[in-house]
């Protein structure tokens, strides 16, 4: 009886690990084993493509942020000032007006291409009087533009020196095109001043000219003036004794 029962268990030891193997041989497929393999390895490769869109996104989001960032420099303040500078000066320039109207006006009485007979001489000295007044006035108002202009060069480097240092470290688009912006301003306001510095000595030259052909006009008519009509005398024969 003690020999049947160990055997018993021992039999139903071994059968029930058959069982147990064959069991397991049954549930494991190795096609669908591959196939999870392979979905898994799809999904993943999607989630990093997914990571990969996000981080492009990311990077491209900052490049936009950068993009926008504007330019914490201007230097528009001092250029308007400096061309304000030059602008005050001609509005202050004294002599012939650069007012079209008031100009035609002063200078066809001042340079006149003929004088009337009705002008007195008196007239004509006060009027060579204010032609040297103009061109003098004139010649001013040049130097003082030289002088501004001299002036206006340190300015101006400080300014292009800071815009082009700032262009060159610009992190986007929005401040590279600021600093350009501003430098075309510096260019365009430089333009701007050495036209107005010709225009002021232009301006000296053409009256002294006008002057030059009003004195000449003057002399001609005080000659006219000095000699008459131009009839000459004609001495006659005087004969003290006849009667």
């Amino acid at each position: 009886m003690k020999t049947a029962f160990p055997t018993a268990v021992l039999v139903l030891a071994l059968s029930l690990a058959a069982h147990s193997a064959h069991a397991q041989w049954t549930v494991f497929d190795p096609s669908n084993y591959s196939q999870n393999i392979l979905t898994a390895a799809r999904t993943l490769e999607q989630i990093n493509n997914q990571i990969r869109q996000l981080q492009n996104q990311a990077v491209g989001l900052s490049n936009q942020a950068r993009n926008l960032t504007g330019l914490d420099f201007s230097a528009l303040a001092e250029l308007r000032a400096a061309l304000a500078g030059t602008n005050r000066l001609i509005q202050e320039a004294q002599g012939l007006s650069f007012n079209v109207t008031r100009m035609e006006s002063e200078f066809a009485r001042l340079y006149p291409d003929a004088y009337a007979a009705s002008i007195s001489n008196d007239r004509m000295v006060l009027d060579a009087r204010e032609r040297w007044q103009n061109s003098l006035e004139a010649l001013r108002t040049a130097t003082r533009m030289q002088t501004q202009a001299a002036q206006n060069f340190a300015v101006d480097e400080a300014a292009l020196t800071d815009l082009v240092d700032r262009s060159q470290s610009a992190v986007g688009q929005l401040q590279a095109t600021q600093a350009t912006n501003q430098l075309l301003a510096l260019q365009a306001r430089q333009s701007i001043q050495a036209q107005q510095l010709r225009i002021t000595q232009d301006r000296a030259v053409a009256l002294e000219q006008a002057r030059t052909v009003a004195a000449q006009e003057r002399a001609r008519e005080m000659r006219r003036r000095f000699y008459g009509d131009g009839t000459s005398y004609t001495p006659q024969p005087v004969d003290f004794y006849s009667r």
